[in-house]
């Protein structure tokens, strides 16, 4: 999962990092692995900062004042394809044709034959095992093609209606062009969310891409409007156009947004993230009831499991006439444990990211709300942690359906070994938790909770609870190798953590050796020695 976000100021003597900077602020929770800045200044020079590590700690106030132009990309990322190498930090760049510099959030599902049409055709050298970086280039050979010495709004249309006819998966995309403007596009399906707004200043409008509205809010934009399946959007100092570029084709964008990923302060295609939790907990009330009743059993008190189940929580305690408690106090100087790469280091992490208050669960029959049960090792820590505080029964409810299937669109769930209900019904995922009970949403009912909010959305990707995989084009043999690359890439980013390094090898073979604060010292390549990945880029991240 990630976070992008493109901006073009109309006056170019103003610098755009430290809005970007503070948009990307906004958008952490996307991902917290790597991040970036790329701006656009005086005669299409590009000024780069990217490293791996978060906004806070990448940026100072000497790397942004280095960061020089009225616009810019940046993107914070979580990678699910690919590997933790620097490297593969974005924005990417390449300089021919035009320079274009690129950020992407999602997932593509063909990458073996666009990697075969790259090297054997385009001749084009992709130099990490970033999806992202295949993406960009694709692109890029699609304007190449034209041949022009310079591009207009048409050719950058042509080309990217001619990439979604080649690429499969989930893609929300922003782009710049070198003293050109800015673009966004939108896969087909519209899994992934993008959206546009503007601002008027005295001089003209600024204008902004963003992956969630909470951007455009905070930073005074309004007319928020999401980007359309297949859309594209090109944002020049001249105007704006916008084309559909292919037809869109169902529309079904990813539930588990609103479910987990998205900011409660986001709206996304026209639905409120924040109303869709309130809904969420009040279909959860309906289940939780009927399944009590069933197995005899009562609830004294309703408690969260921070922070996003908090909302849908509270509404299911108000429509069962339950107390409401915030039984587990948050560090919240530790990170998110769903995004970390290894089950034990996840496991460790948990204790330390939340405390169990006893006065709230001693003696108590407790219902534990959590947003979803993916792979099981946070739920089972909670669990344990309330009943060592004394708590007599934990019944957990999830405001997700069982998550059964692997994600291949963007959020790094992709093991069906790791998913706790994959091959398990409800009494087998409460008995690998420690739960008395697990009370799990259905699937009409979470669909309904979201989509009574915006019905003219027919559909949405549901395909980690059942395993409809909007794009098509998966199979077992797919799954085989997504398993297989995720587990390679938790084994580097642990022997990066741990200091033992190995050939950290990606798609063309190269490797990265990295310094103790894991900033790039170089690429070795079994091809052309490339340098380091500022190619091209004033870098103003200092070794």
């Amino acid at each position: 999962m990630c976070g992008i976000l493109g901006l073009l100021l109309h006056d170019s003597t103003i610098n755009c990092a430290p809005e970007i900077c503070e948009g990307l602020s906004l958008l952490q929770h996307r991902g917290q692995d790597a991040c970036g800045i790329v701006t656009c200044g005086p005669k299409g020079r590009f000024f780069q900062c990217k490293a791996n590590g978060m906004v806070r700690d990448i940026f100072d106030e000497s790397s942004i004042r280095k960061l020089i132009g009225g616009m810019g990309v940046g993107h914070v990322r979580y990678p699910t394809a690919g590997s933790f190498n620097n490297a593969e930090a974005q924005p990417f760049y390449v300089n021919s044709p035009y320079g274009i510099v690129f950020a992407h959030n999602g997932n593509l599902i063909n990458t073996a034959s666009l990697l075969q049409y790259m090297d054997a055709t385009a001749h084009r050298h992709i130099n990490t095992s970033s999806d992202s970086e295949l993406l960009l280039n694709i692109f890029a050979n699609n304007l190449q093609q034209t041949g022009k010495f310079r591009i207009n709004e048409e050719d950058i249309f042509t080309a990217i209606g001619g990439m979604m006819k080649q690429v499969k998966g989930a893609y929300a995309c922003v782009a710049m062009l070198a003293g050109f403007g800015i673009i966004a596009f939108r896969d087909p399906n519209g899994i992934r969310p993008v959206g546009m707004a503007v601002r008027k200043t005295e001089t003209g409008k600024d204008y902004l891409f963003a992956s969630e509205s909470v951007v455009a809010v905070a930073s005074g934009f309004t007319d928020w409007d999401d980007v359309k399946p297949g859309e594209a959007i090109i944002i020049t100092r001249s105007g704006v156009s916008r084309r559909q570029v292919v037809e869109a084709a169902a529309f079904a964008p990813d539930i588990f947004e609103y479910v987990y990923f998205a900011r409660p302060d986001s709206v996304l295609d026209g639905i409120s993230v924040y109303r869709s939790r309130m809904a969420m907990g009040d279909m959860l009330a309906e289940e939780v009831k009927r399944v009590l009743s069933n197995n005899g059993m009562s609830v004294d008190v309703v408690i969260p499991v921070p922070d996003t189940s908090r909302v849908a929580a509270l509404n299911l305690a108000q429509k069962l006439n339950l107390p409401y408690r915030e039984g587990f106090i948050k560090n919240r100087y530790v990170g998110r444990t769903f995004i970390m790469p290894g089950q034990q280091m996840r496991k460790k992490n948990v204790r330390r990211k939340l405390n169990a208050m006893a006065l709230e669960f001693s003696g108590r029959n407790v219902l534990l709300v959590d947003d979803s049960i993916v792979r099981g090792t946070t739920s089972r820590e909670i669990v344990q942690m309330a009943k060592d505080v004394g708590a007599k029964n934990v019944i957990v409810a999830s405001c997700a359906p069982p998550i059964r299937y692997p994600n291949i669109y963007g959020i790094d769930m992709p093991s069906r070994s790791e998913l706790v209900a994959y091959g398990r019904n409800e009494e087998d995922v409460a008995e690998a938790i420690g739960a008395d009970l697990v009370i799990f949403q259905t699937l009409p009912d979470l669909i309904e909770s979201v989509r009574q909010l915006n019905p003219s959305i027919k559909r949405f990707d549901c395909s980690v609870f059942d395993g409809d995989y909007v794009t098509g084009g998966v199979d077992e043999a797919y799954f085989s190798e997504l398993e297989a690359l995720r587990a390679d890439n938790v084994r580097s980013k642990v022997a990066m953590m741990t200091g033992d390094l190995g050939p950290a090898e990606g798609k063309g073979g190269g490797g990265v050796p990295v310094n103790a604060s894991g900033i790039d010292e170089g690429v070795v390549s079994s091809g052309t020695v490339n340098g380091d990945d500022t190619v091209g880029l004033h870098n103003s991240w200092k070794r």
